[in-house]
């Protein structure tokens, strides 16, 4: 009816949203912007807010298909109550991998790394061959500019690369350690001792309860965990700077706190320094620094039953990081 009496091509007003219909006003061209502007610069989440019927859906869809011609691949996935099992299927049907890596986050990792891999290749190779051309005399005024963009391109999958490796070979390493029950107070006093002897230039100081406080875990993995943050620490405490380790005993807890003098913490990165390859800081040559210490920490705290967050100083001469291990 509609198509007779209106003389249109195709049936409207289909359930399904279509980007070739989308209307873009003031409101809706700010919106697409800024999703993508939320996709390319890869900060985090994008929220898209607005009443029904309104074209989020078909603002989303817009958006992935302008990243699919450019020759992304991208998941969309509407149905936020997957299981972790169904999470894993879902993310191997949507990125063609190998069926059997929906077993387990190790093998889902595992495959998407090989893939990753297979695509730094191919980039790398339409690098050579525009380096090739331009050897050749054979270029244009943008050339440069899309050339450019390839290797910057290529840099960041690489080091997403190694950082994805790395956390898995972490996460392997921690689910296997072997638990025991310890003293925390002892393994904490000897590594500090240490931190003194390798970081002259700041000044370390303690508050370490007198008793003993004795958990079930790995004394390994809480050095390992105190190293990164110690390194963290160090990395932004001034020289000649204060850092604190405090550790204490609650009736179900042991509370570890690293407590350093520098810059306070943003409000926008608190709730995420912790979080897997999160591009936190760059590295001084431009390149980009995706760091697993932090994550490391909540991964050990974690294992041992508790969990991990950071705060600022209450006069914002800098940050806390603190730890809860669950007493056994």
């Amino acid at each position: 009816m509609y198509e007779t009496f209106y003389s249109l091509q195709e049936r409207p007003f289909d359930l399904t949203a279509n980007p070739r219909f989308l209307l873009l006003t003031g409101k809706h061209r700010e919106a697409l912007r800024n999703l993508q502007y939320g996709l390319t610069s890869r900060r985090g989440l994008t929220v898209l807010v607005g009443e029904a019927g309104t074209g989020k859906t078909t603002l989303v869809r817009a958006v992935i298909q302008g990243f699919e011609r450019h020759g992304a691949k991208v998941a969309y996935l509407n149905n936020p109550t997957l299981t972790r099992g169904e999470f894993y299927e879902f993310l191997t049907v949507a990125f063609e991998l190998d069926p059997a890596a929906a077993r387990s986050k190790v093998r889902l990792l595992q495959d998407l790394e090989r893939k990753l891999n297979m695509s730094l290749a191919e980039l790398e190779l339409s690098v050579r061959a525009t380096n090739c051309l331009e050897s050749e005399g054979i270029t244009s005024a943008e050339a440069p500019v899309y050339l450019e963009r390839a290797r910057q391109g290529s840099e960041r999958l690489n080091a997403i690369l190694v950082a994805m490796g790395a956390a898995t070979r972490v996460e392997e390493a921690i689910g296997s350690a072997e638990r025991t029950r310890f003293d925390v107070v002892q393994v904490v006093a000897s590594a500090v001792d240490s931190y003194r002897n390798a970081f002259p230039q700041r000044r370390f100081t303690t508050e370490l309860s007198q008793e003993p406080i004795e958990i079930d875990g790995a004394p390994d993995l809480i050095v390992q965990m105190l190293d990164k943050l110690i390194d963290n620490a160090v990395d932004f405490t001034p020289v000649g700077g204060e850092i604190t380790v405090r550790l204490h005993g609650e009736p179900a807890e042991a509370v570890l706190e690293v407590a350093n003098q520098g810059p306070p913490l943003a409000p926008e990165i608190r709730g995420r320094l912790f979080e897997s390859l999160w591009q936190s800081r760059s590295d001084r040559d431009s390149r980009p620094h995706f760091g697993l210490g932090l994550y490391i920490v909540r991964l050990i705290a974690e294992f041992h039953g508790g969990e991990a967050s950071a705060a600022n100083l209450p006069d914002d001469s800098g940050a806390s990081f603190v730890v809860r291990l669950a007493r056994s």
